[in-house]
């Protein structure tokens, strides 16, 4: 007879089938919350890649002119945007050293609304102007980062972000060869039809899931940087190993030497600009401050042509120059990652592959959720049995790791044990 005060034997760690039906749980339970906001941001990211191209057509004429003889002065051309629309701040020109193209003028109007126009540089006139935050890839891309509800949507997004990690690094390991299943059965695309039911479903998303871990996973951690949480940790990083980025735009620029006199005219900042060899289109931004200097950059799509200056308002004078080439190693990462993330890194080829990966990630959302929707039973979510073993200490590694990487996995699966010992517990 075995004594009932005996102590209770010890789990066996998670292996072969259980650990297979853990790691299950694991990614049935991160789907639950990740794939919705996937579908969401493959939608919108896939759009949000060809945002030139759409802006090209929603604004073609007004962004498109017939050259008609000399252009005015971009100080006239100003001044009538300040006529018709009112200027309270100047916030920046862009040029673009193509006598086809209107002139960008970004301000902020009677109402201090941050706003842009665009004027035919022959004429003066004013062919359109907009509201910054009215423009529809704005509005796209604001949904795309934050749900349109500021910092509290941001952070819906970013712990979407960093449980897709544990939903691919666990679907990875479930899609993986084992037993019959080999691999070539496992590259192959699936067989048959919608018809065959829950089956095709399950195969194809996981062959879905096998391309998104090769195709989504480096857009979803080149987005990273742009996060509050895992960006602002990354920030601190750079500036405690002076690894953050040169540039001068909104902070450290030299301020002009004199603070009397009249300051030199845009064109001969652009004429500058063009003598340093910057690559057009040229975004200017002009001084606020008597001591404040010119600021102009290339706008370039690509990383190693954005140069900056810092112009003495007063004499013309630079004061300093900022080539991608200066850039410390993880400032000049970030920015590859950035470039890749939007498509424009190595050009047609990133665009294409991209928008595969946006076609992928929508896919695997609802091959996910039909799969899912197909098994669980009526009344239930069909949250997969966890096996009665214990985790492996690699186990207990990887998901500590995982945890200090992506500090809010941790701080949600704290938050998640809290309540399954506070309260669910207590309801089994």
């Amino acid at each position: 007879m075995t004594d009932a005060t005996a102590p209770a034997q010890p789990e066996s760690y998670a292996t072969g089938r259980a650990l297979y039906r853990l790691v299950w749980k694991w990614h049935f339970l991160a789907s639950l919350y990740v794939l919705p906001f996937m579908a969401m941001l493959a939608l919108t990211g896939g759009i949000y890649l060809y945002k030139p191209q759409i802006e090209n057509w929603l604004y073609a004429d007004y962004m498109h002119v017939t050259q008609t003889g000399p252009a005015l002065s971009m100080a006239t051309q100003v001044d009538m945007v300040r006529a018709e629309h009112g200027i309270t701040r100047l916030r920046g020109i862009t040029q673009y050293d193509d006598p086809t193209r209107s002139t960008l003028i970004e301000f902020n109007d009677a109402e201090k609304t941050r706003s842009y126009a665009w004027v035919n540089p022959y004429s003066g006139e004013v062919l359109g102007a907009t509201a910054r935050d009215d423009m529809p890839m704005r509005i796209l891309r604001k949904f795309h980062g934050e749900l349109l509800l500021g910092k509290t949507g941001t952070k819906f997004v970013e712990l979407a972000a960093h449980w897709a990690v544990v939903m691919f690094i666990t679907g990875a390991y479930l899609w993986w060869p084992r037993g019959q299943r080999s691999l070539t059965k496992a590259l192959s695309l699936p067989k048959g039809s919608p018809s065959r039911g829950r089956q095709w479903w399950r195969e194809t998303h996981m062959f879905t899931g096998f391309l998104a871990v090769v195709l989504v996973v480096p857009i979803l951690i080149s987005g990273l940087p742009w996060t509050d949480v895992w960006g602002g940790g990354l920030s601190q990083i750079q500036k405690a190993t002076n690894q953050s980025s040169q540039s001068m735009r909104f902070r450290g620029a030299p301020k002009s030497a004199n603070n009397t006199g009249e300051s030199v005219a845009y064109e001969a900042v652009l004429a500058i600009a063009r003598e340093q060899g910057l690559a057009a289109p040229y975004e200017m931004r002009p001084p606020r401050k008597s001591d404040d200097a010119f600021w102009i950059r290339s706008a370039s799509t690509q990383r190693q042509e954005q140069t900056e200056l810092v112009i003495d308002q007063y004499s013309g004078q630079i004061l300093k120059r900022v080539d991608f080439a200066d850039q410390p190693i993880v400032a000049k990462t970030v920015s590859y990652g950035i470039s890749f993330h939007q498509g424009e890194l190595y050009g047609t080829l990133n665009l294409v592959q991209n928008t595969i990966a946006a076609l992928l990630a929508l896919l695997l959302s609802i091959t996910g959720f039909v799969a899912w929707w197909a098994r669980k039973p009526a009344g239930s979510l069909g949250v997969p049995k966890a096996p009665d073993a214990a985790l492996s200490p690699a186990m207990v590694v990887l998901i500590v790791a995982l945890s200090l990487i992506f500090p809010l996995v941790g701080a949600s699966l704290i938050v998640a044990l809290l309540i399954d010992w506070a309260i669910l517990s207590r309801l089994r």
